[in-house]
């Protein structure tokens, strides 16, 4: 979540855009991701530069090294006098921009190519990119920038929430990523990206523990094959295009695609899926595909994305997605329908209840995660439940930094769940057999099956009590008696 101070510089950058001449919010969402594009390819050419220094090795630049191409650079362009750097701008950086991926296929290059730079006031450009090197500089640093600043930005269009798509937050991702432990010969899928959260949390996890072991092929594929997303709004795939190449996913293949409609049939595909999927939107039955109706007969968007799931899923592959409580304990036939089916035709893994307030202060709702793998002949024997207290921010509004946090023990006992056997049913985990869950009517919610310790509370005999109260209440006259002297 964002400061309140950078709350307030976002706004004034904000309408230095509008008085740049642009008038539609969605444009000015436009309008500052190419400009904080700009900005972040300077700071991975310094990195490069970094590298190459440290490494004594040559590596690949996105800036070549004459006087134009390192004009284009933010730290060089940015002090420039209003009318020239607007000139400088329109003219070479925007078209610098547009063409960095020449190739036609590549989603970036589908989803700029048509960019038009919009701020004709060069005053109100000259402001806005000083108010955006004053945020990169002083306040975004080590932040999940982009997503916390397009989730501000959405508030302002009325969008957040729509269709119930809420941004997850970073440590949410990272503890998801981490429980899959994705390897660079995976292919990696999210059918409602957003702003690529978790293709991106995937492309680091991956980088860190497979970096210096990659093969050549296995980078080519990191950076064109190994990452897929879709998203139904183009401004959303414009974003995590950028997002991704920052991350080195050069050619990430990223569509603008209603994945439960009609028109999209891929199934048998994808190695491994993250998402956190719209919550209570619903979709004209009409336009949602055959194949995932089959599997849930509904227009809910929580149950038809988990149908989706499996759809995408080839045979071994999983899956770990955020859903919204209902989805655990629903008592219609559709969710009970998509329970079933994870259950007895998959293999259910892990059920990871969260607190409410992991997507505050955008929504309060109550989330899970669920974990399966794809096996279309059953499987699932027992399932390790979490009880999630606590994921070290408040749960309030604030979401301030606390001790307490579940993530680290959630991900250790996860890669040791041989261990689990022995455990309570009043610990945080345990394991729960399939019998049993089948005999609840296939409900995954860990109240069900968690046992509540209640311990005994002594009170001290009444009259004990009551003598208490009269020991006080002598306290107060004798306070009242002095009070009255002093006001004689």
């Amino acid at each position: 979540m964002l400061p309140a101070v950078v709350k307030n510089k976002i706004e004034q950058i904000w309408l230095d855009v509008i008085a740049g001449g642009v008038s539609q919010p969605t444009e000015v969402i436009e309008q500052l991701t190419y400009l904080m594009f700009a900005k972040q390819l300077d700071e991975r050419e310094a990195d490069i530069e970094t590298a190459e220094l440290l490494s004594g090795e040559p590596q690949k630049h996105i800036f070549g090294d004459s006087k134009e191409e390192q004009a284009l650079r933010w730290r060089n362009f940015k002090g420039m006098e209003a009318r020239e750097l607007h000139k400088h701008f329109v003219e070479h950086v925007c078209i610098f921009l547009i063409n960095l991926n020449q190739d036609e296929n590549s989603a970036f290059s589908r989803y700029l190519k048509h960019a038009t730079f919009k701020i004709n006031e060069p005053l109100a450009l000259q402001k806005v990119i000083i108010g955006l090197d004053d945020l990169f500089e002083n306040d975004i640093k080590g932040l999940d920038m982009q997503g916390d600043l397009y989730e501000h930005m959405l508030g302002k269009l009325n969008s957040a929430g729509r269709l119930g798509a809420f941004r997850t937050p970073k440590h949410i991702r990272d503890m998801m990523v981490n429980l899959m432990q994705p390897t660079p010969d995976m292919k990696i899928c999210d059918p409602a990206c957003g702003t690529a959260g978790f293709l991106i949390s995937s492309a680091e996890y991956i980088r860190t523990h497979y970096g210096n072991k990659m093969t050549e092929e296995q980078w080519k594929k990191y950076a064109t094959e190994t990452f897929t997303g879709f998203d139904t709004d183009e401004t959303m795939c414009r974003l995590s295009c950028m997002n991704l190449m920052l991350h080195s996913v050069t050619n990430p293949q990223l569509n603008k695609q209603d994945s439960v409609s009609k028109d999209y049939m891929v199934k048998d595909t994808y190695d491994l899926i993250l998402a956190n999927p719209p919550f209570k939107g619903t979709l004209n039955k009409e336009n949602i595909s055959e194949s995932l109706s089959a599997i849930t007969s509904t227009t809910k968007t929580e149950l038809l994305f988990v149908a989706l799931f499996i759809r995408l899923l080839r045979v071994g592959g999983r899956c770990a997605c955020i859903v919204p409580d209902g989805v655990l304990f629903g008592s219609s036939t559709a969710h009970k329908a998509i329970r079933k089916e994870i259950v007895e035709n998959q293999r259910l893994e892990a059920v990871v209840s969260m607190p409410s307030g992991v997507f505050k202060p955008y929504a309060g709702v109550s989330t899970a995660i669920l974990i399966f793998t794809k096996t279309e002949h059953g499987g699932t024997d027992q399932v390790w439940f979490y009880d999630m207290t606590a994921d070290g921010l408040s749960l309030d509004d604030k979401r301030s930094p606390i001790a307490e946090n579940d993530i680290p023990d959630i991900i250790e006992r996860f890669k040791h769940l041989d261990q689990e056997a022995d455990r309570k049913r009043t610990d945080k985990s345990f394991l729960v057999p399939k019998k049993e869950i089948v005999e609840n009517g296939y409900d995954f919610s860990i109240n069900k099956y968690k046992e509540v310790e209640y311990i005994p509370v002594e009170y001290p005999p009444t009259s004990e009590i009551m003598a208490n109260i009269r020991e006080l209440e002598r306290e107060i006259g004798k306070g009242m008696d002095e009070l009255e002297k002093l006001l004689e």
